[in-house]
C-alpha cells in the first residue's frame, strides 16, 4: 500500500481582503436600459448564457457565454443589451480588491477572462454561490464570502493577475443625493429601486452604504422624515389624521397610523392630544 502525505504552508498564506456586497442575475430583454456609471467597488460578470456588450470608457467589448469581466472601482461602464439574442449574466458587487500589477503601478480599467472547458470549476462555484444567496441555508454568507475568495484566487492564477487592496472610497455622495432627494420628495412614491437607479448603485449597496452614512437605511430614513413631517401637522393644523398621513406620503391612514404608532409608541390622535396647548 502506496500513501503520500503534503503538508500546507500556511505561513505563505495570503487571503484577499474582499467582502462580498450582493449577487445580482440580470436577463437582457426589449426594455433593457442601462446608464453609464462608475462606484467605488469592483464589480464580476459573468455571462451564463447569449452575449452582449460591455460599454467601459470609449471602449465596446463584446461578451458571450461563459466570460468573466472584472470591473475595477470606479472605472465608468454599462452594459448593452442584445434585442436579436438576449443575453443572461450573474453579478457579484465586491469591494476591497482590484486586479492589476503591482509592478506596474496602476491596476486595469478592466479584465475580460473566456473560461475553457477546463476552467469551468468556476461556473459551478458561482451557481453554487447564487443558489447559497437564493435559499439562505445555514451559515450560507460565510460560504458564500469563502467561495467569492476561491473564485478570485483562481481568476487571478488563470489570467496571471494580482488581487490588489482597492482604495477604501466612499460613498458620501452618492448617499448625500439620496438623502436630499428624499427631504425634498418624501411625500411622492418613493422606492429602493428608484433611488438606487437615481444614483446608479445596486440597490443592496446603496443600503450597506447609506447604514454607514446615516445609520439607516434608505426606505427607514425615509419613514423617519414622513413622521417628522406628520408630527409637525399634527402639532400645529387642524387637518384630520387621514390627510396628515396622506400629506406626508402613506399610503392608507391605517399604515400611517400603524407606522405612526410602532415608531413613536402612541397613535396620532393620541400624539396630537398630548402636544395640544391647553
Amino acid at each position: 500500500m502506496s500513501n503520500q502525505r503534503y503538508s500546507l504552508d500556511f505561513h505563505s498564506l495570503v487571503r484577499p481582503e474582499a467582502q462580498l456586497l450582493y449577487v445580482t442575475c440580470a436577463t437582457s430583454d426589449k426594455d433593457w436600459h442601462s446608464l453609464e456609471h462608475a462606484h467605488s467597488f469592483s464589480e464580476l460578470f459573468f455571462v451564463t448564457r447569449g452575449n452582449g456588450f460591455f460599454q467601459i470608457g470609449s471602449k465596446k467589448i463584446p461578451v458571450q457565454k461563459n466570460d468573466l469581466i472584472f470591473i475595477n472601482p470606479n472605472v465608468p461602464h454599462t452594459e448593452l443589451g442584445n434585442r436579436e439574442n438576449p443575453w443572461e449574466y450573474i453579478a457579484l458587487g465586491i469591494e476591497g480588491v482590484q486586479f492589476g500589477h503591482t509592478k506596474k503601478g496602476t491596476p486595469y480599467d478592466y479584465s475580460l477572462f473566456s473560461l475553457s472547458p477546463e476552467q469551468l470549476e468556476m461556473k459551478s462555484y458561482l451557481d453554487t454561490l447564487l443558489r447559497e444567496v437564493q435559499t439562505q441555508p445555514l451559515n450560507y454568507t460565510a460560504v458564500c464570502q469563502n467561495l467569492l475568495e476561491l473564485i478570485l484566487l483562481l481568476l487571478a492564477r488563470s489570467t496571471r493577475q494580482e488581487i490588489l487592496n482597492a482604495p477604501q472610497q466612499k460613498t458620501t455622495r452618492e448617499c448625500k443625493l439620496v438623502e436630499q432627494y428624499i427631504n425634498e420628495h418624501y411625500a411622492e412614491d418613493i422606492t429602493l429601486e428608484f433611488l438606487s437607479s437615481l444614483v446608479h448603485i445596486n440597490k443592496y449597496y446603496l443600503v450597506h452604504a447609506f447604514k454607514n452614512y446615516k445609520g439607516v437605511s434608505p426606505i427607514n430614513y425615509l419613514i423617519g422624515r414622513r413622521l417628522e413631517e406628520a408630527r409637525y401637522l399634527l402639532e400645529s393644523t387642524n387637518y384630520p389624521v387621514a390627510k396628515i398621513g396622506e400629506i406626508t406620503g402613506f399610503s392608507s391612514q391605517s399604515y400611517f397610523s400603524q407606522t405612526f404608532k410602532k415608531i413613536v409608541g402612541i397613535s396620532p390622535n393620541e400624539y396630537r392630544k398630548s402636544t395640544a396647548i391647553l
